[in-house]
């Protein structure tokens, strides 16, 4: 009897403190991108670094957008296209491949592959100065080691994703072009026509705006795994497995509700 009694008061401890823990975590993520916003316009600012970390961040993940994106494009045409032909719509393909990567696949496919490339780098090479004390270093030589290893790379995932959600969308239409011609002989300039005809600047512009959020969140929350953590060699490990992780559920949720937001915003853009 004393153990059923005991029951309840444990597996309330124990939804407590898990509660506790989420809550924690997520104020401190949240006073930690805070502080690199509130860091961004204070100087010295690092231009060189910064150059740096913009062109690992955009160029170095290039290719895997542009393959991506390509083969997205091939998959989703030869999708559509079986099933559009049953209703005598095949002409209607491009333009649902057009909405369909402007408005969701290509955001949402950059920002988890930025995730994925970007994030866990950031979070293992960071945790990895932690563990090896060159952070401790930067400090020592009267170097704002918050400023120049964190602020630099969240402003990196920042601009360069929208950039490369653009190169992805391209590449993806690009795709649908091939699998278009090779399949039914349909020119570029009809492709073309075809897909913008019915889209809007609500379909190009918001969709694209939304990846910075992705990108920021990107980098905060990598920049936080790594810089934080204090296990030592053990914690580089961890730090860039949690980064893909939590940033990738965090992209995830944040689109959801970007998208009801560009949807009140724009309640009459073509879907």
């Amino acid at each position: 009897m004393a153990g059923s009694d005991t029951a309840p008061i444990q597996r309330q401890a124990c939804v407590r403190s898990v509660l506790t823990n989420f809550f924690g975590f997520l104020g401190q993520v949240t006073l930690f991108g805070i502080a690199a916003i509130r860091d961004v316009f204070r100087p010295p600012f690092e231009f060189e670094y910064l150059m740096n970390q913009m062109y690992e961040v955009g160029v170095g993940s290039l290719s895997l957008m542009l393959t991506s994106g390509f083969a997205l494009g091939v998959v989703m045409t030869l999708h559509t296209r079986s099933t559009l032909v049953q209703f005598g719509a095949e002409a209607q393909i491009p333009a649902f491949q057009a909405m369909a990567f402007f408005n969701e696949i290509g955001p949402l496919v950059a920002g988890l592959l930025l995730s994925g490339r970007v994030g866990a780098g950031i979070g293992a090479e960071l945790a990895n100065m932690r563990a090896t004390e060159q952070i401790d270093a930067i400090e020592t030589l009267s170097v704002d080691s918050f400023k120049f290893l964190v602020v630099t790379r969240v402003i990196a995932c920042t601009v360069m994703l929208p950039l490369l959600t653009i190169f992805m969308d391209a590449a993806g239409m690009f795709g649908g072009f091939a699998s278009e011609h090779i399949t039914s002989n349909l020119s570029w300039q009809l492709y073309i026509t075809r897909a913008f005809s019915n889209l809007a600047v609500a379909n190009f512009i918001p969709p694209t705006l939304k990846t910075a959020v992705f990108g920021y969140l990107i980098g905060t929350i990598s920049c936080f795994f790594g810089y934080n953590t204090n296990r030592g060699s053990d914690g580089v490990r961890s730090a860039s497995t949690n980064s893909v992780v939590v940033s990738s559920l965090v992209v995830i949720l944040a689109d959801v509700l970007l998208v009801k937001l560009i949807f009140f915003v724009f309640p009459d853009r073509a879907i």
